[in-house]
């Protein structure tokens, strides 16, 4: 008896303390857990901007005249990736995409990742020009936008493939688009350009 009793005494003497003394050695400080909320928030922000980025929408730069007067050199754009892929395309609209294939070879200058133009012909349209005036579907096109009249290149006669779109700059004499390097096929666009807001003095909804 004298001996389990002492072994029971010195089994408390022993992992008694230790135990509370580890204990209290990783209690975090106040300042601690200041640290890890910030680091938390930080981390959910930029998760949070990226999943805008990549599915919402995303800010690009205007680094050519072939939209003007709609969009000049230096605008910044906010493009709405929610406005293609949840709704339909529609003529007029100004949509931001990848460059196609071919676009370098054809129109020369600094390769660019992206690219804007405007919406001229939709999936199985006809289109065609006569001067400066585009035709779809054997009727003049309605242009209510902004844009400079001389038509520059010709539209041959092009009946715009399934899944692909017709488009054009505004300065239509300077733009290079599906009059060179053809229709557009959908599953290069990014989105719809909805609005300017840099410079502020150019603000304004597309």
């Amino acid at each position: 008896m004298p001996i389990k009793y002492y072994a029971c005494k010195m089994s408390l003497q022993t992992f008694g303390p230790p135990q509370k003394e580890k204990a209290k050695r990783h209690r975090r400080s106040p300042k601690e857990f200041r640290l890890l909320d910030w680091a938390f928030v930080l981390a959910l922000a930029v998760l949070v901007a990226l999943f805008l980025r990549t599915y919402v929408a995303q800010a690009f730069f205007i680094p050519s005249a072939s939209m003007e007067p709609t969009l000049s050199i230096g605008d910044h754009i906010l493009v709405s990736k929610l406005s293609t892929e949840l709704g339909s395309v529609h003529i007029g609209e100004i949509l931001v995409f990848k460059r196609p294939p071919g676009e370098e070879q054809v129109c020369g200058g600094p390769a660019v990742p992206y690219l804007v133009k405007r919406v001229i012909g939709l999936p199985g349209d006809h289109l065609t020009s006569r001067g400066n005036t585009v035709y779809v579907n054997g009727v003049a096109l309605e242009q209510p936008w902004s844009h400079l009249t001389s038509l520059g290149l010709a539209i041959g006669d092009v009946t715009v493939p399934a899944g692909d779109y017709f488009m054009m700059g505004d300065n239509r004499s300077v733009s290079c688009d599906s009059r060179y390097w053809g229709p557009l096929p959908s599953n290069l666009v990014v989105g719809e350009a909805v609005v300017k807001f840099w410079p502020l003095s150019r603000f304004g909804f597309l």
